[in-house]
C-alpha cells in the first residue's frame, strides 16, 4: 500500500496482490500431486481393509488429490503458453517440426 502525502489517502497496489495470487495458484497443482502420492503410498495396512483394493490400485483419497491436481493445472498451462509465445519457440518440439 502506498500513502500519498498531499491527500493522506492510502492507495492499494493491485499489481502485487495479483502477483501473489498467481504464485499461490501455481502452488496448488504440485501440492495436490504430492498429497496424492503420499496418500497412495501412505499406510499399506489401510489398503488391505478396503473392499475395492483388489480391483483399484489407488485409494479414494489419492484419487481425489490426483483429480484436484489435474483441475489445478491451468495456471501452469497458462505459464507455459505465455513463455512459448514470448520466446517464439515451442516448449516441446517433436522430430520433424
Amino acid at each position: 500500500m502506498m500513502m500519498f502525502a498531499a491527500t493522506g489517502k492510502i492507495v492499494p497496489r493491485p499489481g502485487r496482490a495479483v502477483d501473489i495470487a498467481g504464485r499461490l495458484g501455481l502452488a496448488a497443482a504440485p501440492t495436490f500431486a504430492l498429497m496424492a502420492s503420499m496418500s497412495a503410498i501412505g499406510s499399506p495396512g489401510m489398503a488391505m481393509c478396503s473392499a475395492a483394493s483388489a480391483f483399484v490400485a489407488i485409494n479414494d483419497m489419492a484419487l481425489m488429490y490426483l483429480l484436484m491436481s489435474v483441475f489445478h493445472l491451468s495456471p501452469w498451462l497458462k505459464l507455459l503458453c505465455a513463455r512459448s509465445q514470448r520466446s517464439g519457440t515451442p516448449v516441446t518440439q517433436t522430430e520433424g517440426d
